[in-house]
């Protein structure tokens, strides 16, 4: 895979382009690359048979190209390497409650990525996609879960859309009614954080006794999701 790095700023294409709230926007690619880092499930858009789907699916990054799957069988994979689509990522850090309704928002980390992904087929490029994608979910798991083998490999299928057009807003802060008439209505104003973290591992109840998680696993409960 070709891991030759991005310019380390997002290029304004008429797609990416913020007309409304830019003071949210950024066209730092660190940026981009922070949202994607947290998180690992994004919704990915394509028109099937003239028609819109967003499916909801897991995906990694290797900083240059965002990877995602699924079976060879799925609507939304054979449609999607001649096509243009638009997936997205977003994490939600809060409700912003205002004085009036009209103020009511939320903080939050957006990114929106177009193009036009290309079906990875090279047997050794596809593998090196799928543990991309596994260690970006759960890192570790590629070396200790069992790998895929031929039949299932064939039975996959693994979409790469480059990283190059992509549209990013950050919204933080509290309310913007503080300095307005509304301040004077005795209301209470503000942030109500909202955090995601993994619980314990819970085991699969087929687990044959004495098998415990692996390290990887247990060290990431309490941690933050997102």
């Amino acid at each position: 895979m070709n891991q030759s790095p991005l310019p380390p700023t997002l290029p304004a294409t008429d797609r990416t382009r913020h007309r409304r709230l830019r003071e949210q926007a950024s066209l730092d690619r660190a940026a981009l690359n922070a949202i994607l880092d947290a998180g690992f499930m994004c919704h990915f858009g394509v028109v099937v048979d003239g028609h819109p789907m967003v499916v909801p699916t897991v995906y990694g990054t290797d900083g240059r190209n965002l990877y995602f799957h699924g079976s060879v069988a799925s609507r939304s994979l054979v449609a999607a390497p001649n096509a243009e689509v638009c997936v997205t990522v977003t994490h939600v850090d809060g409700l912003v409650l205002a004085r009036s309704v009209f103020e009511h928002g939320v903080n939050y980390r957006s990114a929106m990525i177009y193009g036009t992904p290309r079906l990875v087929t090279d047997p050794e490029t596809k593998l090196a996609g799928l543990r991309c994608l596994t260690q970006h979910a759960t890192p570790g798991q590629w070396e200790y879960a069992r790998q895929p083998n031929r039949k299932e490999l064939a039975a996959t299928a693994l979409l790469a859309l480059s990283l190059e057009e992509a549209s990013v807003k950050i919204r933080t802060g509290g309310p913007d009614d503080g300095d307005g008439p509304d301040a004077e209505l005795g209301i209470w104003a503000g942030v109500l954080p909202m955090v995601t973290s993994f619980g314990e591992p819970e085991p699969d109840p087929a687990l044959k006794e004495g098998i415990t998680p692996p390290p990887h696993i247990t060290a990431r409960s309490g941690t933050r999701a997102g």
